[in-house]
């Protein structure tokens, strides 16, 4: 964050500070929605793809077929499939290579872009099992051809998949309850397969799951997550399968199997769209942005419940953390080479690991046989990155604070407990705040990774509805705004603390007021 760690001196420094932000992002917002990209009319065909700059989602069919076939061209690889295609809205990339049905969608919600008409490959879409479970994949394959004989399939494709404009054609799909669970491991943002519309998923892939579910008798249980975490899902077991636009290749099927296929996708390159002139003016973008990422399907509720479980991760790993920390702070200190030993390595390790690969360490490998919830995981994680940053921060103070006065008070009888409490730990924690202020912002801040394992944190809303509105502005712009809002504070509330046990500060601020 821009402020993250300032102090805060006085109420009228706060305003200042909140006025400014205020009038930063309402610029930011006016401008990404008022711009449009310069690059117009330059590019109607593949001819230059060979040696251009591509955009493709890492691990997709786009990606394979363009490290094959067009070796020398600058490859641009995004998380989301989303990401590619707003790069391409912004001029950053000139292609991007993805399956027909996003590129349909895009099409169709936004008039910039276009795609080519040639089809570059021919892929079948199928589901994806664990290689362990074949009664699963059977029975799967049981229903597909039931399926495709009655002609079911054929009805679920062409009520979703529209060539024209016309809406979505959903039904009621029949549901069992309380049958086994069928654990089903998807990435959102792929419409008309598998997307989000009003708080549900919803779309091809959805129905079509559900229905082979009831079939079985079983009830489904969705796992949001990124496209690359889907097969580690299902090989760790946090899936039973996987539906997601998801092409059978050769490199997949070693790691699991696949289904009969269901759908024919081939993949295609989009472009933007030279003949594209918007004529509406920057107010009126604003406006119809506000409203359809916010308002429309009540989109504004994903935020919501996407910051509360924000806020539940962060208090919750900031408090065992710093419990934690202290734990190892003392286990550190202790003059037993060997627990000191202990604590050292475990300091070294968790710091020297990303958390986001910690994260996902924990969560597909040292954790994946244990039915936990993916909260639980992330707090879990957070906390031990957390508290190896704490217990150094507090075995640093602690060896800052005068000797002598420690010398004085065993001179004059003080027990060693009391000598700690007392004394020693009040004085440290005056010269660790400042500094443990600024980490708890930090781990504040990398919360925002938790959507690797299917939780839908602040950021992982943002993205959901980004992929529905292909608006990169406003949606980021309040995620911004709203850990602004959380990170301020907690400054603030940390300051308050500080001012509190620290008379030489409680003085100061007292003459700022004055």
């Amino acid at each position: 964050m821009l402020f993250t760690g300032f102090h805060m001196p006085n109420k009228k420094s706060k305003t200042k500070k909140l006025v400014v932000l205020a009038l930063f992002l309402t610029l930011s917002a006016c401008f990404a929605t008022g711009c449009t990209s310069t690059d117009t009319g330059e590019i109607r065909d593949a001819s230059g793809i060979s040696t251009g700059r591509i955009g493709v989602m890492t691990g997709s069919i786009g990606e394979i077929y363009a490290e094959e076939k067009y070796p020398d061209a600058t490859m641009q690889m995004y998380d989301s499939l989303m990401d590619s295609v707003l790069a391409l809205s912004a001029g950053q990339v000139d292609y991007v290579i993805t399956a027909y049905t996003n590129a349909l969608t895009y099409k169709k919600s936004n008039g910039d872009l276009t795609y080519l008409p040639e089809r570059l490959t021919d892929e079948e879409t199928a589901i994806a099992i664990g290689k362990d479970n074949t009664r699963l994949l059977e029975s799967i394959n049981a229903v597909l051809t039931q399926f495709k004989e009655d002609g079911t399939l054929d009805d679920i494709i062409t009520r979703w998949v529209k060539e024209d404009d016309s809406p979505y054609e959903q039904v009621d799909i029949p549901a069992v309850k309380g049958g086994e669970e069928l654990k089903v491991a998807i990435s959102t943002g792929r419409e008309p397969m598998v997307f989000v519309q009003d708080n549900n998923y919803v779309g091809l892939d959805c129905e079509l799951i559900e229905r082979i579910a009831y079939e079985l008798g079983m009830s489904v249980t969705y796992s949001d997550m990124s496209f690359s975490a889907l097969i580690p899902a299902l090989t760790s077991g946090r899936a039973d399968c996987v539906i997601s636009n998801m092409t059978a290749t050769e490199e997949r099927a070693k790691q699991v199997n696949f289904s009969h296929a269901y759908f024919s996708n081939p993949q295609v390159v989009m472009i933007r769209n030279p003949d594209y002139v918007s004529s509406k003016p920057w107010y009126e973008s604003i406006k119809d942005s506000f409203i359809g990422n916010f308002i429309t399907e009540n989109r504004w509720i994903l935020l919501a419940q996407g910051l509360l479980t924000t806020v539940i991760v962060s208090v919750l790993s900031a408090t065992l953390g710093t419990v934690l920390g202290f734990g190892v702070c003392m286990l550190h200190m202790n003059k037993n080479s060997a627990l000191s030993g202990i604590a050292r390595v475990y300091i070294e390790i968790i710091r020297g690991i990303p958390v986001l690969v910690l994260l996902m360490l924990l969560f597909y490998v040292v954790l994946a046989g244990i039915n936990i919830d993916p909260v639980l995981v992330a707090v879990i994680t957070f906390s031990l990155n957390f508290s190896a940053y704490v217990s150094e921060l507090m075995r640093t103070s602690i060896g800052s604070v005068d000797k002598g006065q420690v010398e004085a008070a065993t001179a004059t009888g003080f027990a060693k407990w009391q000598r700690f409490t007392l004394i020693v730990f009040p004085q440290a924690a005056r010269i660790a705040l400042p500094v443990f202020r600024g980490e708890l912002i930090s781990m504040v801040k990398m919360t925002s990774v938790v959507g690797y394992i299917a939780i839908m944190d602040l950021t992982k809303a943002s993205d959901i509805i980004r992929a529905r509105t292909f608006d990169a502005a406003f949606p980021l712009i309040v995620t911004a705004i709203l850990y602004f809002i959380i990170s301020t504070l907690l400054v603030s509330s940390l300051s308050r603390l500080e001012k509190n046990i620290d008379p030489k500060k409680r003085k100061r601020e007292v003459k700022l007021d004055a």
